[in-house]
């Protein structure tokens, strides 16, 4: 008897020395998120996009959920391969380029083909996400989609000046998705397909000569100070726009406790597109007065007449993606129209 009282002290004190976890302490466990992308952490999309949401959903997750953000690949691989890590769990959420791996997402590559996009951003975002909420989920079903945007007007950013079609010919051009490669090359210039973390080695090196970015990415790699003329075009619709996805592994989205995933979700679709899309429309604003400020920069706008001309000599870039996804058992055509009439509806209303 004397070791079981002996025994049964011992029990008791071991109780008292270990701290009571209230069930409440239990749900209040960290789901710790890791969110890869491709651009500098001085670049706006890392700094004015993805760092206000990730703290925006801390903060209403009342610390359930924690993201940590690993910008300029630093989780390994190269930016065309970041769509498969989201995918396969090697990372849990990425910002990606459908753009970056050609062909792979056909439906949504409707919105690079040339002369379809606004020149705002915040136009773009929204026609994108509620287009998305209709036509990808098939195309992203290996993944939780939780945004897809896209960027206000390209910019022609050269070593000489680009006024009309006659000044692209032979121009080495970087392109950020096939289908503006394709309108490039419809314009007479030399396409080269590569992406934007490539550009100023590129430019350095003179493997190319210019690139098509929108003026919120060209602080980042300092496009600026490798190039000297910039060209925009007049109004809407613009040259090419290119998508992003905001994409999350579905396991882990899956996993997450019901009120953290309704976090999530109250941060994504339109709500994540409001929030993105007005940041390229300001930095557009405020990059190309630093550009015009700089010395021996020049920023032209080509006239509507001479748009007109570049409409007219990429509508066959419409015609071939029509073919090619005719296919793939797609009706290019009425994903054109549906397009446009969202794009002009936002237009209108934003």
């Amino acid at each position: 008897m004397q070791v079981n009282r002996r025994v049964a002290l011992q029990g008791f004190g071991a109780a008292l020395a270990t701290p009571f976890i209230a069930p409440s302490a239990r749900a209040q466990a960290v789901t710790t998120l890791r969110l890869h992308h491709f651009l500098p952490p001085v670049s706006n999309v890392h700094a004015k996009v993805l760092v206000p949401w990730v703290r925006k959903v801390e903060a209403e997750s009342q610390g359930k959920i924690k993201i940590d953000i690993f910008p300029a690949m630093q989780l390994g691989g190269t930016p065309p391969q970041l769509f498969d890590q989201a995918r396969d769990g090697v990372v849990d959420i990425v910002w990606t380029l459908p753009g970056y791996t050609p062909g792979r997402f056909p439906v949504s590559e409707v919105f690079e083909l040339p002369f379809i996009a606004s020149k705002r951003g915040i136009v773009n975002s929204l026609a994108a996400q509620e287009f998305a909420d209709i036509h990808l989920k098939d195309e992203v079903k290996d993944v939780k989609l939780l945004a897809y945007w896209a960027h206000d007007a390209g910019v022609i950013h050269a070593n000489k000046a680009v006024r009309t079609m006659d000044d692209l010919k032979g121009l080495k051009l970087r392109n950020p998705t096939r289908l503006a490669g394709e309108a490039l090359k419809a314009l007479g210039a030399v396409s080269v397909g590569m992406p934007v973390p490539q550009v100023p080695e590129s430019l350095a090196q003179r493997v190319i000569d210019g690139a098509v970015i929108p003026w919120e990415v060209v602080p980042a790699v300092k496009v600026h100070e490798l190039v000297r003329f910039h060209t925009e075009l007049p109004g809407s619709p613009t040259l090419y726009t290119a998508g992003f996805f905001l994409t999350m592994n579905k396991a882990k989205y899956e996993a997450l406790p019901a009120d953290a995933r309704a976090v999530i979700d109250a941060n994504s679709g339109q709500a994540f597109a409001r929030m993105a899309g007005p940041m390229w429309d300001n930095e557009a604003v405020a990059v190309s007065a630093m550009v015009r400020a700089r010395p021996g920069n020049t920023i032209s706008v080509i006239s509507e007449e001479e748009k007109a001309k570049w409409i007219a000599a990429t509508l066959p870039v419409h015609a071939a993606w029509i073919e090619q996804v005719k296919a793939r058992g797609l009706d290019g055509a009425k994903l054109i129209a549906e397009v446009r009439a969202l794009v002009a509806k936002h237009e209108a209303s934003s």
